[in-house]
């Protein structure tokens, strides 16, 4: 996952506090604050060992104060507008406000604490209010749309020709044609949005903290020692953090019914519980805020607003695409349900199979039919083996990267790694953080964001970090990872390399700054890695003999990869479906039961299977109500039809290829948002991206 935040007019990275921050109150605006000198840091990161929680408040009223004051030179510049005195000080603008939000950021999603929580609700609507005095700022919206219209005539490059286009549309998309009277109604409208936004992802990261199980080693049967032992607690309990994910990993080895369907149900009612973490009223609240937006600026609903500047364009081209796969994938999902009854009907007391059951059943299938145990393969996968023998030498054989680690850059917690990358010519290329651990101060999930953005308008090299929430062994064991979790750290380096490889004048153009149904294609583009059989037989390796994982064990992996298919495709289809269905609401449609509302979206949708939940339950979606992907969390199948296009590419010419990685480097992956997504995609491919390869890998076609 990207995650970004639009706090002021750009976009800057998301993340938490740290525990190793000093608290103090009544921080200021003075050389005491850290932010009041530029880091001394190689590539200008962040000094967290000398962060404190107080200086973000004062920073970033600051940084809000010295923006406005600069945008208000650029509207009311008496000269006329060209695209040196307009456009690019407008990117030169809020340098400061910039770096304080990617610091605030990290923190707020990787080590947060009650005051950052209580600076990110007090500051949220204000940021709106900070988007909203640039966007409908009518005298700079004159000037962008006086060269917009004399475009023709600029004779521009295609970057700087594609930064107009973007700033057009992001003033006209904003609200900038509306009357002045239509503006102050948005204006507050963004105002309550953000709020919300900030206190659904609040009550998220406190529900799902809180919700964790506690169970005894009886309950956990099926479990491994090395699993016991990982959530073991010092009372001699043991307890199953939540992942924000409707299902959890535990499930499929959890030999006993009961504490199956406990732990399911913790994880599905975390957000529903009647509680002050109780989502469901705020999430009521932004889908008819986000309406009420979309009616002002002249839209039918929020996501026909919201997809003007994506690939898809229409609500409509994104509803026929998923319902196109729905079709096949439920009626897959089915056929895999009926097997499993089956198999529970053969049981001594049989039941009716339930979603917290599907996995644990599943797994014995696939143990049957393929001879494949999940703790066959965890045994293979040490966390950071896969990181520097399987990501790291990937990066190596396609892009000729190589890595040091920096054990001089203090990081957030102690449990961050930093590494410095070098192109082939040993040149530098940025900095990139990893972020592995679950703890309770850390948002559920995982994603990538920037620390300093990548820009050579401002001089400035890339600053990249990866977050995940693997379950981290006691001290002194290995820290083993399912195959899942290893694709996901493929994924995440690969929205990693978007942003080391930006190669972009201006940083709003930079890197990941794309549209979200196109920056999830070198993502995921980049898990096929993980099975490639090159990179698997050099990461994948026993952590205590060093054996290489035996062919025979990597060839029931290939065979059993479309297993269980149509379930994995239909949660996934239906948590999309149901992000369209919040979003494609009227203004007039108030919505008063949220439980009701999703229930009918699902039957609506043809989701409605019940084994088969949505990936994400509205209550805890994070990312469409707190995260950046409101009717656009289709936007990973969409990207999925690139990602194995591209892939197939790569195969009809020669593979893991510095040559291959190259091409893939210079025509797509450095690029940004420097041109129209798909002409850059077609100068990569020679044509159109085709579907065709991505039906067959998951056994559509």
């Amino acid at each position: 996952m990207l995650k970004k935040k639009l706090f002021f007019g750009m976009l800057v990275g998301s993340t938490l506090l740290m525990n190793s921050c000093s608290k103090s109150e009544g921080g200021s605006w003075d050389e005491t604050n850290y932010f009041y000198a530029e880091s001394s840091l190689p590539y200008g990161t962040t000094d967290f060992s000398k962060l404190k929680t107080s200086d973000f408040k004062p920073a970033l009223l600051e940084g809000m104060r010295q923006q406005l004051e600069e945008i208000k030179i650029i509207a009311t510049n008496t000269e006329a507008p060209t695209f040196e005195n307009t456009l690019v000080e407008l990117e030169k603008s809020g340098q400061l406000l910039g770096r304080v939000s990617s610091s605030f950021n990290v923190l707020t999603g990787t080590e947060t604490n009650d005051e950052l929580q209580a600076v990110e609700e007090e500051l949220s609507p204000k940021f709106a209010a900070h988007n909203d005095a640039i966007y409908l700022n009518t005298q700079l919206y004159n000037r962008v749309k006086t060269l917009y219209t004399q475009k023709e005539q600029l004779n521009l490059d295609t970057e700087s020709n594609r930064l107009l286009e973007e700033y057009h549309q992001k003033f006209v998309l904003a609200g900038a044609d509306l009357p002045d009277a239509e503006k102050e109604k948005l204006k507050k409208v963004n105002e309550e949005i953000a709020s919300l936004n900030t206190k659904f992802g609040n009550q998220l990261m406190n529900a799902t903290k809180s919700g964790g199980v506690v169970f005894s080693k009886e309950e956990l049967e099926g479990l491994s020692q090395q699993d016991l032992d990982a959530l073991k607690q010092e009372d001699g309990t043991y307890k199953v953090s939540l992942l924000n994910t409707t299902q959890q990993p535990e499930l499929q080895t959890l030999n006993k019914k009961e504490t199956r369907q406990k732990l399911y149900d913790a994880a599905w009612n975390r957000t529903s519980k009647g509680d002050t973490n109780d989502t469901r009223q705020t999430i009521l609240d932004i889908a008819n805020k986000r309406a009420e937006k979309a009616k002002l600026l002249g839209y039918e609903n929020f996501a026909q607003w919201s997809l003007q500047s994506q690939m898809a364009k229409t609500p409509e081209a994104v509803n026929t695409f998923l319902g196109d796969m729905i079709s096949v994938s439920t009626k897959m999902a089915e056929k895999e349900a009926e097997e499993i009854q089956n198999l529970i009907n053969q049981e001594e007391v049989p039941f009716e199979l339930s979603a917290a059951d599907w996995n644990y059943y599943a797994e014995k299938i696939r143990k049957s039919k393929y001879d494949l145990d999940e703790n066959e393969i965890k045994p293979y996968l040490e966390v950071w083996s896969i990181l520097e023998n399987g990501v790291f030498f990937m990066a190596n054989k396609l892009y000729g990267m190589t890595y040091v680690e920096r054990k001089d850059i203090p990081t957030w917690n102690k449990e961050v790694r930093v590494y410095e990358l070098f192109n082939e010519d040993k040149t530098p290329i940025g900095l990139f953080y990893v972020d592995f651990f679950k703890r309770d101060s850390k948002q559920g999930g995982a994603w990538m964001s920037n620390i300093v953005e990548q820009s050579t308008l401002l001089n400035q090299k890339p600053v990249i970090y990866n977050v995940c929430n693997y379950t981290k062994a006691p001290e002194g064991q290995p820290t083993l990872i399912t195959f899942d979790d290893a694709i996901t750290m493929f994924h995440e380096f690969g929205h990693a390399l978007h942003g080391l490889f930006a190669t972009q004048k201006y940083p709003s153009l930079s890197g990941t700054n794309v549209a979200r149904d196109f920056v999830e294609f070198p993502s995921q583009f980049h898990e096929h890695f993980a099975t490639y059989p090159e990179v698997l037989k050099n990461y994948a390796k026993h952590y205590k003999t060093g054996d290489v994982m035996p062919d025979a064990l990597i060839d029931k992996m290939e065979k059993a990869k479309n297993f269980n298919k149509g379930y994995a495709l239909t949660e996934i289809l239906s948590a999309s479906a149901l992000d369209m269905s919040w979003h494609t609401i009227g203004a007039d449609q108030k919505l008063t039961d949220a439980e009701k509302f999703e229930q009918e979206a699902l039957v609506k949708n043809n989701t409605a299977l019940k084994a088969v939940p949505p990936r994400y339950r509205s209550t805890f979606f994070s990312h469409v109500f707190g995260g950046g992907y409101a009717a656009g969390y289709y936007a990973y199948l969409w990207a999925e039809m690139l990602d194995h296009d591209a892939f197939q590419w790569l195969q009809e010419n020669g593979g893991l290829t510095r040559e291959n990685g190259q091409i893939l480097r210079d025509k797509v992956f450095s690029r940004g948002n420097s041109e129209d997504y798909t002409e850059m995609y077609k100068k990569f491919r020679g044509k159109e991206a085709s579907v065709e390869p991505m039906l067959k890998y998951h056994g559509l076609k």
